[in-house]
């Protein structure tokens, strides 16, 4: 074997939906994505996009495109969130 080439994985205790084959960090658990933390760091740039409201700007043009993307993200979460406790 190449020292390119990735081993298939014989343990039994390492759970993931992957084949290590195609994403060698399956094997250690390292592969996905953390629901939990996307949905922290949404929430996070809702807070800090409402924070952009209060300035030196005269227009409301602003305000409304603030409100929308955070609005739009806030949904994204929400759906996000109820589509995770449906069962399949």
């Amino acid at each position: 074997m190449a020292a390119t080439e990735v081993e298939p994985t014989s343990d039994k205790a390492v759970v993931t939906k992957v084949d290590p084959a195609e994403v060698p960090s399956a094997a250690w658990g390292w592969s996905g994505e953390s629901r939990r933390t996307f949905q922290v760091a949404a929430v996070v740039v809702i807070i800090i996009l409402l924070g952009m409201l209060k300035g030196n700007h005269h227009g409301k043009v602003e305000d409304l495109y603030l409100i929308g993307f955070a609005a739009a993200l806030a949904i994204l979460v929400v759906r996000d969130i109820l589509l995770r406790r449906k069962p399949r």
